[in-house]
């Protein structure tokens, strides 16, 4: 696991790179708030039901959350399930609305 920025994740998203985004909140948390990735909760993940995204072992998978904890034990988790390259968005969500606002 490495950390991402929220500044260098939205250069990436800006420049129209293709990524993985991966929300670990819960559904209400991401219905709030989303800056495009697919949800899959931390509880899922931890339940190892990834179905999902098990195609993207071997790719970049960035991971994020309200503040950072959830995504990095997200990262942890994944890790341990053969993903090669996983990435936790720092400071999460709110680092992100800090930063940005409310815009993708």
């Amino acid at each position: 696991m490495q950390n991402i920025s929220v500044e260098e994740l939205k250069g990436r998203m800006d420049a129209g790179e293709k990524l993985n985004l991966i929300d670990c909140r819960e559904p209400q948390e991401n219905a709030e708030f989303n800056i495009g990735g697919k949800l899959l909760p931390l509880g899922r993940i931890q339940t190892m039901q990834i179905d999902d995204i098990e195609n993207l072992k071997e790719e970049e998978v960035i991971i994020y959350c309200r503040s950072g904890n959830r995504s990095t034990m997200a990262c942890l988790f994944l890790d341990t399930l053969g993903f090669k390259n996983t990435k936790n968005m720092a400071g999460g969500v709110l680092a992100w609305k800090d930063k940005f606002g409310s815009t993708r």
